[in-house]
């Protein structure tokens, strides 16, 4: 697909279709940037998170917009890779003019991104990237989702607690900062609260062959191993664990969120468990009101929390314009940073100091080729 336009998916255009206006932001229109991982290695990410973004800009325009004035859409392609995050970000600030930019999932282009929006005094709001050191560039950045220090103390006492594993090994990916800090969070709280890290290795992302690593798992006798990839490399991971005869509780974070896990791990991911932002399944009115105008709106496909959390960012960003009155950059900043009780699908927010979500988690299990609902843990 190419990278600068807005009808990336062609089944999408038709949300668009209804947009008017000029590029920069100003009479009958408010322009949000958005950049997004559409294509390459995590689209699954970029395309659930645009999906929900286009959702819910959909549904505020139906209703009258904001401030009087309709939602309009500027979306670039990061295909997934290094340095394209800081080009597409730039062009939507210097060319485009937008008020405010969306994105990303994973947290390593949020960072190389986010340097950007600070310097140019323009806020953004990761809907999913859960590195600590996103938000730490600077009071223009915010998030919707939980981080990775509570991610991982949550998976920490999950290990502990419901699966009673007392030793562990941990399996990180040294290419993602998200892995590498979800790792190093999952460890202190593990130990801290008296389990044992029996075994420490290493992969780099796009790897095809783990067995040397497994095996050396292996031979540690954990009770769990610890996997805080994404579900490219976890499906890989699984399969050649289960070839190996590793037949130990595998375990993640929300990186793992993906129909593709399922459709690439087939049978070696089954019954495994990972957190994430919240359960499609779960029995909550806004929960259900949500998917059900998802899966209308995609031909009956279930939302995951990445879709979930782009529809979040946008409602986020729509509740600050409104009492900030507009969208200058200092007042919009200051608006979002006020939130106090932000009610999204994932889950009630409030921003703290460090201009991050505070919010529960969920653990959900692989089960008959499903994500199914487990437990909800709050901060």
């Amino acid at each position: 697909m190419l990278t600068r336009q807005l009808f990336i998916l062609g089944s999408l255009g038709i949300l668009l279709s209804g947009f008017t206006g000029c590029n920069k932001s100003g009479g009958d229109t408010i322009l949000i940037g958005e950049f997004a991982s559409l294509t390459g290695k995590e689209a699954t990410f970029g395309t659930s998170s645009h999906e929900g973004t286009l959702l819910a800009i959909k549904e505020i325009n139906a209703a009258g917009g904001v401030l009087g004035k309709q939602l309009e859409l500027k979306t670039e392609d990061d295909q997934s890779k290094a340095g394209e995050p800081a080009n597409v970000v730039n062009k939507l600030i210097s060319k485009d003019g937008v008020v405010a930019i969306l994105g990303e999932v994973a947290s390593s282009r949020s960072l190389e991104a986010a340097p950007i929006c600070q310097e140019n005094g323009i806020p953004m709001i990761t809907p999913a990237s859960t590195n600590p050191k996103v938000t730490e560039t600077g009071d223009y950045i915010f998030r919707v989702c939980f981080i990775d220090p509570f991610q991982g103390t949550v998976m920490a006492n999950f290990a502990l607690n419901t699966l009673k594993a007392k030793k562990v090994a941990v399996f990180t990916d040294v290419k993602s900062d998200y892995s590498k800090g979800l790792a190093k969070f999952f460890k202190e709280g593990f130990t801290k609260a008296g389990g044992q890290i029996v075994s420490e290795l290493d992969f780099n992302g796009g790897d095809k062959d783990f067995k040397g690593q497994l095996t050396a798992i292996k031979s540690a006798a954990p009770d769990a191993v610890f996997i805080p990839g994404y579900y490219t490399d976890v499906a890989l991971i699984c399969i050649q664990a289960k070839q190996l005869g590793l037949n130990v509780p595998l375990i993640g974070g929300d990186g793992w969120e993906s129909d593709k896990l399922v459709e690439l791990g087939g049978a070696a991911v089954e019954g495994h468990y990972f957190s994430t932002h919240y359960a499609a399944d779960a029995a909550s009115p806004k929960v259900t009101a949500f998917v059900e105008s998802y899966k209308k709106e995609y031909k009956g496909k279930v939302p995951d929390c990445m879709a979930a959390l782009g529809y979040d960012s946008v409602y986020f960003l729509v509740d600050a314009i409104k009492r900030a009155n507009g969208t200058e950059p200092a007042k919009l900043r200051d608006a979002l940073a006020g939130t106090k009780e932000f009610d999204a699908v994932t889950g009630k927010v409030a921003i703290n100091a460090q201009r991050d979500a505070v919010k529960s988690a969920v653990i959900l299990q692989i089960k008959d080729g499903k994500f199914k609902f487990l437990e909800t843990v709050n901060p």
